[in-house]
């Protein structure tokens, strides 16, 4: 039987809309999202878009969220966003360890290991992505892999933090290509990432960890991905850039 954790659906916008873009986009959902104890909604969006996101989602269930921050709160480090500054603004999430973070820019679970140390020194909390290759994958080793970040990136954090962050499972072959994993491929990791939890922690913190699969989640299928026993959500792209789609995707229950 499922473990009731609160389902949260996810999206992460990438590098798309502006600050009046955001506006209209939240104006056009806010009053038609689940209750927070039903499955909690949240949007994570470039930084410039932030305050407009903060702003639309007063009084609103949308939870907020920011694409990525650095690992110092402040000092010389041109171009970075600060989590103490994110927190300040009333941020609620972040997303670090996307593969886009690892392989375009170089991130290594080093940083994101202190990233997410950041992140909950400034009362918020991590959205950790991990996901293999196919390249990984066809050679057999993507629970090897996956698990190999997770130790990694949740060195030296404690059960409590663990237990209140939430984990994103990416395959980066079904990002943005149009491919999903099927469901029972998405719960086999999600279930290996749980395990892994349960192995450095205990099965305590392995339950009380929420854990999403992202890669091509749309509208058509995310009944069937929500329905299995260790996926507690999605991280969502493309189907999360538009109103009515993110609505369906919210209310995958309905």
């Amino acid at each position: 039987m499922k473990i009731m954790r609160t389902p949260i659906i996810a999206g992460n916008w990438k590098l798309n809309k502006n600050p009046q873009e955001t506006t209209e986009f939240v104006n056009a959902i806010k009053n038609d999202l689940p209750k927070n104890t039903d499955v909690e909604t949240l949007i994570c969006a470039p930084a410039v878009d932030l305050p407009a996101l903060i702003e639309a989602a007063k009084g609103s269930e949308l939870h907020v969220g920011a694409e990525n921050c650095y690992f110092e709160d402040e000092g010389a480090y041109t171009g970075e966003t600060s989590p103490k500054v994110l927190n300040e603004m009333g941020i609620d999430y972040v997303i670090i360890g996307h593969s886009e973070r690892r392989g375009y820019f170089h991130e290594t679970d080093e940083d994101i290991n202190k990233k997410a140390k950041a992140i909950f020194a400034n009362n918020m909390k991590p959205i950790l992505c991990c996901g293999e290759s196919l390249e990984t994958r066809e050679a057999g080793k993507a629970e090897e892999f996956v698990e190999g970040q997770i130790k990694a990136d949740l060195e030296g954090l404690s059960a409590d933090q663990v237990s209140n962050m939430v984990i994103a499972y990416e395959p980066i072959w079904a990002i943005g290509t149009g491919k999903t994993a099927t469901a029972d491929q998405a719960e086999e990791m999600c279930a290996a990432i749980r395990k892994t939890v349960a192995d450095l922690y205990d099965e305590t913190v392995a339950d009380k960890v929420r854990i999403q699969y992202g890669g091509s989640v749309k509208p058509a299928n995310v009944k069937e991905i929500m329905s299995k026993e260790n996926i507690d959500g999605g991280l969502i792209g493309g189907a999360a850039l538009q109103p009515d789609s993110f609505l369906q995707l919210a209310h995958y229950k309905d």
